[in-house]
């Protein structure tokens, strides 16, 4: 598995406008991408934290070959409206060395 991050540091007065346009974009430009197996936007829970996107691969080729569609670049060139609402922000890569799935556990 490969899996490509990207921290998005977005004010909190535009953090919803943020949301709304990212959802939208998940939403029209990532079903079907090849060898992507799951798409995911976290919600900071203090204003100095980022949003940070998560995408899961299933090879680092499936990745690179993403980023080099016409999907990718349609996607992003519609992100305009979306970068107007981000400060900053920085893309990591890694590759998957551990997982662990815990049986849902009762607390009573």
């Amino acid at each position: 598995m490969f899996i490509a991050t990207n921290r998005l540091f977005v004010p909190a007065e535009r953090a919803e406008e943020f949301e709304a346009h990212f959802r939208s974009n998940m939403r029209t430009f990532l079903p079907g991408v090849p060898g992507l197996l799951r798409s995911t936007l976290l919600k900071p829970t203090r204003d100095d934290q980022p949003y940070v996107s998560v995408n899961e691969f299933e090879s680092e080729e499936h990745f690179r070959a993403w980023v080099a569609s016409d999907s990718f670049r349609e996607a992003h060139k519609r992100n305009r409206g979306i970068a107007r609402h981000v400060t900053g922000n920085a893309v990591e890569t890694f590759q998957h060395a551990e997982d662990m799935v815990l049986p849902q556990q009762r607390t009573e």
